[in-house]
């Protein structure tokens, strides 16, 4: 039986684009705001991800003013030095006003947009509190996580607090200790994040 998702899904979920990063594979540019294909990396992705949600944040740590200029709030981590993506869902969650948050990184202008969908399904199925998308591996035919790519309970903010004043930063580790289902995504190339002036250089050459 295919499970529906609840219609007002979207209202109740908030969008956090994970854009914190210090880009140390890049050079150490602002990688949200490297250009592909005549827009900013992370205007494609708002181009994703807001159609499926109601409200939508930024985490950044750098360029506030610039991401600021797409319309959205922008957030800082409230952990020193740059401490992950850990910290940017943190800052999120902290700033998160719907029962929801669905986050997504800077850097993967090709996210699907069905995610909402796909992993809300995975999180009633299980009567989970985390859904994580999850694909196939090409080479391995094994399934590799993709956790910057989730949806979860604003009520997690306690237990991610705890997680990190004890000292944790790594993202598997703490939704592994929770209540996490996965949502298994098809098309894993829509996940491809770009990490490299090299790999941006080939998205421009075949998008």
């Amino acid at each position: 039986m295919q499970t529906r998702v609840h219609p007002d899904l979207a209202s109740l979920t908030t969008g956090l684009i994970l854009a914190g990063g210090r880009g140390t594979r890049m050079g150490g540019i602002d990688k949200g705001l490297a250009l592909l294909d005549g827009q900013t990396m992370v205007a494609h992705v708002i181009a994703r991800l807001a159609p499926q949600v109601g409200s939508l944040i930024i985490n950044a740590n750098r360029s506030q003013a610039r991401y600021a200029a797409f319309g959205y709030p922008v957030w800082s981590d409230q952990q020193a030095d740059f401490a992950g993506p850990l910290a940017g869902l943190q800052a999120g969650l902290c700033h998160c006003t719907t029962p929801y948050l669905l986050t997504a990184p800077c850097d993967s202008p090709y996210l699907p947009e069905d995610l909402l969908q796909n992993l809300a399904k995975a999180l009633q199925n299980a009567a989970a509190d985390v859904a994580v998308a999850v694909t196939t591996d090409p080479d391995t035919l094994t399934l590799q996580p993709q956790p910057v790519f989730m949806l979860l309970k604003r009520s997690l903010l306690t237990d991610l607090n705890d997680y990190l004043q004890g000292g944790g930063r790594k993202i598997e580790a703490w939704y592994r200790r929770l209540n996490y289902s996965e949502a298994l995504f098809d098309d894993g190339d829509a996940f491809r994040n770009i990490n490299t002036e090299e790999q941006l250089q080939s998205s421009r050459r075949t998008h």
